[in-house]
């Protein structure tokens, strides 16, 4: 049996505009069109009593008024609606929650975030079409082994830099570095966190890169896992919206607004909660009583969008390298490292399966040993490690990840650390103890049957060498200063120029030089004739006939209202690659001579000044200062915008 969304009138009930909109989003792309909006459980009471015809209930847990257990627990309890299919979505993620749905007769459970590919399943099985699984491990997958008989171990991990050990471990297999004995390893990227929780908890894969909260709920909960390994410590970064004024008192900048988390039971939840506290706000999710500031759940991926589009979020934490490029994408300001409130910090670990452990002992011993070499050659090597990391976070080039900002995220003096991923218990322990007693999240488990410290022992018997302690920071001063720091952080720190680091070719206009992306440019040639197009600009010279490809020219000289200079032998022809309404066309720009490529480092960029009123600065990037004097680096798409399409009207008119 399938459902018609055709069919289904759907009663969506979210109190957060932004992650209403994402969920509508998600549903009218799996083809949901009929859906009634409701903010909060008294408005879905009222919209259930006034529509007619509402077949399926969507509803978020925390919500101020009444909330999404209350809403279930009314729904089931009346006769006129208690068949309705209901899906409860939810940011805490913990599986007991899941269990209290479950009791109280919820249809299927999804945490936040979620993809749509996740809602689709769980509406699927929330009528009944697809079975719902157990968090068991009677589904545990068959172990494939390869034909020289190594086990091959299936690892999930999502698109963040602390988990970047597993791309090493990859790259050093591939190249030779490494050539293991006992196992092979095959790494499936996810989504998202609450995929490969549940992945990790049903056996679909032998291991996984998680948040250790995230592990240790599961454990607590009977799902059959051992930790045996860090992937990192500290590397996860607090950023701030930088639509709106930051002024004193700074506190007030994130009163009443949302700020984004990645998950409930993460280490970044924790330290926000912290910060908060200490500088006087109280924190939460939304319904709770006297919350100063929001937690949202948001797909990692998806916060710079999120944060861009909605100026009452205050900003976000998570994993590197999403924040450090949401700052040189020109959305954030960095506020802190959440090495500063605590050096040393545990994040993610390698968690895995009990059986994997029981049956191939001396895979696991070897794979651990890996992992160690594949921390120590992040550490030791972050120019490679950010070049493999660009491939590993990003092969679909949808994040837009450049070697240059991984490798200011690996070489951060209190970011990602990799050198030393010995599991200290204590550590682990504060934070479970911070989250249940403080926060109220989470079950306090025995950390000593949860950690199979054996592995980390047999790889890391050189420790006492290679260790630094973790310190946490509990004073309310190192809060208060880095609250007060963040009003000047963003002009002290290079990230913001770290999206136009990079190679540049430079060139002469009169007594000024100029930079272009080098990735910008197809080639240069020397001056060929140009065919004069009717009805254009004087700045537009005409196109020329290049192996057989028609291609706009303009004369950059006057394009920038300079005076116009006689062509000679030195003048070249810059062919350009533009991009424009979704379309990429050559173009070729005249420039009195072509410099040389030099390579520019987000310590000599910086912003472009103000030069008075009536100077137009809308075409420049950033300015470059070097020993060789200022470069003025230009936003080329913007100066090239709508001129090569004038040109081929006029052309073809």
């Amino acid at each position: 049996m399938t459902i018609d969304p055709k069919d289904i009138k759907i009663l969506l009930v979210e109190d957060a505009t932004t992650m209403r909109k994402l969920e509508l989003k998600s549903l009218k792309s799996l083809g949901f069109e009929n859906i009634i909006e409701a903010g909060n459980g008294e408005e879905a009471l009222e919209k259930l009593q006034q529509e007619t015809g509402i077949n399926f209930i969507i509803s978020d847990w925390n919500m101020p008024k009444m909330g999404g257990y209350e809403l279930l627990t009314w729904v089931r309890a009346s006769e006129n609606f208690k068949d309705i299919p209901f899906l409860m979505a939810t940011g805490q993620g913990e599986l007991r929650q899941e269990k209290k749905a479950i009791e109280a007769g919820v249809s299927s459970f999804v945490a936040k975030p979620f993809n749509s590919e996740e809602l689709k399943n769980k509406i699927d099985e929330a009528f009944g079409t697809k079975k719902t699984e157990e968090f068991s491990d009677i589904h545990a997958r068959h172990h494939a082994s390869s034909s020289s008989g190594k086990v091959r171990l299936k690892i999930a991990h999502i698109q963040i830099t602390d988990h970047l050990v597993a791309g090493v471990i990859e790259h050093l297999i591939d190249k030779g570095i490494v050539a293991p004995r006992y196992f092979d390893v095959e790494l499936q990227r996810m989504k998202g966190w609450n995929l490969v929780r549940e992945a990790l908890a049903k056996g679909t894969v032998d291991a996984a890169c998680v948040l250790a909260p995230i592990a240790m709920d599961l454990f607590s909960m009977g799902v059959p896992i051992k930790l045996i390994i860090l992937t990192h410590k500290n590397g996860s970064i607090f950023v701030r919206n930088k639509q709106g004024l930051y002024v004193e008192p700074y506190q007030n900048f994130f009163k009443g607004k949302s700020f984004y988390i990645p998950h409930t039971l993460s280490v970044h939840h924790m330290l926000c909660h912290m910060f908060f506290k200490r500088i006087g706000l109280n924190s939460g999710v939304m319904g709770e009583k006297g919350i100063d500031v929001n937690f949202e759940v948001i797909d990692p991926i998806l916060m710079p969008e999120f944060l861009n589009a909605n100026p009452e979020s205050g900003g976000f934490m998570v994993a590197e390298p999403l924040g450090t490029k949401a700052i040189a994408s020109g959305i954030a300001e960095l506020q802190f490292l959440s090495g500063e409130l605590w050096e040393q910090h545990p994040c993610c670990v390698i968690a895995i399966r009990n059986e994997i452990i029981e049956k191939y002992p001396d895979a696991v011993y070897e794979f651990t040993d890996t992992v160690v070499q594949a921390g120590r050659f992040i550490e030791k090597k972050p120019e490679t490690a950010a070049e493999i990391a660009v491939g590993f976070l990003d092969p679909d080039k949808k994040l837009g990840l450049k070697v240059p900002l991984l490798k200011n995220v690996l070489k951060e003096s209190r970011g990602i650390k990799c050198g030393d991923l010995y599991p200290a218990i204590e550590d682990l322990d504060k934070i479970q103890r911070y989250m249940h007693k403080s926060m109220g999240i989470g079950t306090l488990i025995d950390l000593e049957k949860f950690v199979d410290i054996r592995f980390a022992d047999a790889a890391s018997a050189d420790r006492t060498i290679k260790q630094k302690v973790s310190m946490l920071h509990e004073e309310t001063n190192l809060a208060i200063e880095i609250l007060h720091r963040g009003s000047t952080e963003a002009k002290k720190t290079s990230k913001s120029m770290l999206n136009k680091e990079g190679k540049y070719l430079t060139f002469a206009l009169g007594e000024q030089e100029f930079g272009i992306d080098i990735l910008k440019i197809r080639e240069i040639i020397g001056m060929v004739p140009i065919r004069s197009v009717p009805q254009t600009p004087p700045h537009i010279k005409g196109v020329i006939n290049l192996r057989g490809k028609v291609i706009p020219v303009m004369d950059l000289r006057l394009r920038f209202s300079m005076d116009e200079h006689p062509y000679n032998d030195r003048t070249c022809i810059v062919v350009m690659e533009h991009s424009a309404e979704n379309k990429n066309m050559l173009m070729g720009i005249v420039v009195d001579s072509v410099s040389e490529v030099l390579s520019m480092k987000a310590a000599d960029i910086e912003d472009t000044p103000y030069f008075g009123m009536g100077t137009d600065t809308k075409h420049i990037l950033a300015i470059a200062k070097l020993d060789t004097g200022v470069k003025i680096l230009l936003d080329i798409d913007h100066v090239l915008s709508g001129e090569g399409k004038i040109i081929m009207e006029n052309l073809f008119d």
